[in-house]
């Protein structure tokens, strides 16, 4: 008898540590996966620029920022490439932006659009919120 309550004990304190390490093992990948990928904005703070700069209506804001979380989105899926494999980055970022100006075309008028595109950082500046939707 007290050599199966031995046995269970030692079953019980190897699966338990064995969960131990593995969580672990996650804890360090996901740190890992966070030092390696940049982190975007959320689509409120590039609407929050582009309201005030563009004079978007009540009715436009929420279009706008459902087009913004999209993008955003698609772009996170697509921003381990930048490092691995950069035409292919390059290729999708570009199809993601122009789908995304083409939306906010049909959706802005047309001095809202120009304003937009006038808003362009002239480089890639993490700083400016904006920069997420050009480069």
């Amino acid at each position: 008898m007290k050599r199966i309550v031995l046995a269970l004990s030692c079953v019980c304190f190897l699966g338990i540590s064995g969960v131990q390490a593995q969580s672990i093992l996650d804890k360090a990948k996901q740190a890992a996966g966070t030092v390696q990928s940049p982190s975007l904005p959320d689509a409120g703070s590039i609407l929050g620029q582009l309201t005030p700069a563009l004079g978007l209506t009540n009715t436009q804001q929420p279009k706008v920022q459902s087009l913004l979380t999209t993008f955003l989105k698609k772009k996170t899926a697509i921003l381990p490439l930048q490092q691995t494999n950069p035409s292919a980055y390059t290729s999708k970022f570009g199809g993601l932006k122009s789908g995304l100006f083409s939306k906010l075309k049909t959706l802005l008028t047309i001095s809202q659009y120009t304003k937009l595109l006038g808003l362009k950082p002239k480089t890639n500046d993490v700083t400016n919120v904006l920069s997420q939707l050009f480069f």
